[in-house]
């Protein structure tokens, strides 16, 4: 928590408890965290490794993003990467826009449910919280 509580300010102090939540639900909200938080940071490793087989990819230009298998790939990934091929050009040829998300969604991971990320924080003082009501 230190390294975030200049971000958050004053939102680092709030604690759970004080929630203006009805009866027990902040409780049962904070059982769900370590499973949403779970969640999440799966959903952003398989996006990551979306983008990186698209990395790999750009080395095979004849292969059809369009057909069987490598459908999978390119549906979750080519609206993010069709905007911004429109703002950042290929360099010396090299579509280097899934970098680019490889890094962006890395960045987000380990903010959102990395070790000190936000997610993580709060599920592990959520986890007191429901010790403590337990």
């Amino acid at each position: 928590m230190p390294l975030l509580a200049p971000l958050l300010g004053p939102l680092a102090e709030l604690p759970l408890a004080d929630l203006p939540l009805p009866g027990g639900a902040g409780v049962a909200i904070a059982s769900l965290l370590p499973g949403l938080n779970l969640l999440l940071g799966l959903a952003l490793a398989l996006w990551t490794l979306l983008f990186l087989f698209r990395i790999v990819l750009t080395w095979y230009p004849q292969v059809d993003l369009g057909k069987g298998v490598m459908r999978l790939v390119a549906i979750p990934t080519e609206p993010l990467l069709a905007v911004s091929r429109r703002l950042i050009q290929p360099i010396g040829g090299v579509d280097v826009t899934p970098v680019i998300w490889v890094g962006l969604i890395s960045l987000l991971r380990e903010l959102l449910v990395g070790q000190q990320g936000l997610l993580s924080l709060i599920a592990l003082r959520a986890q007191g919280l429901v010790a403590a009501a337990g």
